[in-house]
């Protein structure tokens, strides 16, 4: 039965924090601390993100439709000017980035990033970021108007987030921002372009550490548990940041970042919870 609550909890807190600015990673890292379970590591948190690319896909299903549609015509017409051509070569272009350095990072990401003294610093950091990114920029680029450079910007951005604590969405809308993007914009193309990155990296650890992962019947049912839960969060968390973010700044996801890392380090410091 802990299992099975250990699982919903887990898959909430994806759903919840995946498309949040706030740090998905940084939260799976925290919580099981607070219960005295052992870090769930980063290949169990890379899985159950499957969770919310089902909750992303589906949320953006005709718009992947038309990409692959407009791509398949641009192939046989040998013409790559269509906006959802463009969408999507800038998209693959983005992910780029995250999958050279996902790749070549790969043992620091499952170990040594995941000290939560790293994953304090980095969510006070990158908090400091986005509030720059948000407040120093115009926002009047439109994904129509992204180029080559724009994209592989952002892509690098989106990068940090390798570093738990860094956040990839706000990461990505960090980057996304700095090349002036709109609000809706820039949380849009995150959104896109965290669907290839998270499939691959999912995609690689499921299949890389696929003996730890499915280790008996329980494990099996607790990842697919959290990961129908964190598809079903997902959904609602999509639509809630493409809500906020018309009408509101990203200033209480930084002040909450930075209370949450400062909390961290408190609870580190006093032993209440173990790095």
């Amino acid at each position: 039965m802990e299992e099975v609550f250990k699982a919903i909890l887990l898959g909430t807190v994806q759903g919840l924090t995946e498309f949040l600015p706030i740090s998905s990673t940084a939260h799976l890292r925290i919580i099981p601390s607070f219960f005295g379970w052992k870090d769930i590591g980063a290949s169990y948190t890379a899985v159950i993100q499957a969770g919310t690319m089902i909750a992303i896909i589906i949320y953006f299903w005709s718009d992947l439709v038309n990409m692959a549609k407009a791509f398949i015509t641009s192939l046989k017409s040998k013409d790559f000017k269509s906006s959802d051509t463009h969408l999507l070569l800038m998209i693959i272009l983005g992910t780029v980035p995250i999958v050279i350095f996902g790749y070549l990072l790969k043992d620091f990401i499952r170990n040594e990033f995941r000290n939560m003294y790293i994953v304090s610093a980095s969510l006070i950091f990158f908090s400091i970021v986005l509030f720059i990114s948000e407040r120093f920029t115009k926002k009047t680029v439109t994904i129509a108007q992204l180029g080559f450079a724009d994209a592989l910007f952002i892509g690098f951005f989106q990068s940090l987030a390798l570093i738990p604590g860094a956040s990839r969405s706000g990461s990505a809308i960090s980057g996304s921002f700095f090349r002036n993007m709109s609000r809706v914009d820039a949380a849009r193309f995150s959104f896109l372009l965290s669907i290839p990155a998270v499939l691959l990296s999912g995609g690689y650890e499921l299949y890389s550490q696929r003996a730890f992962l499915l280790s008996g019947e329980s494990a099996v049912i607790s990842l697919a548990i959290a990961t129908i839960v964190s598809a079903a969060v997902g959904y609602w968390s999509i639509w809630f940041l493409l809500s906020f973010i018309k009408k509101n700044s990203l200033l209480v996801f930084v002040i909450y970042r930075i209370i949450f890392g400062i909390l961290i380090i408190i609870l580190l410091s006093t032993n209440i919870i173990s790095n």
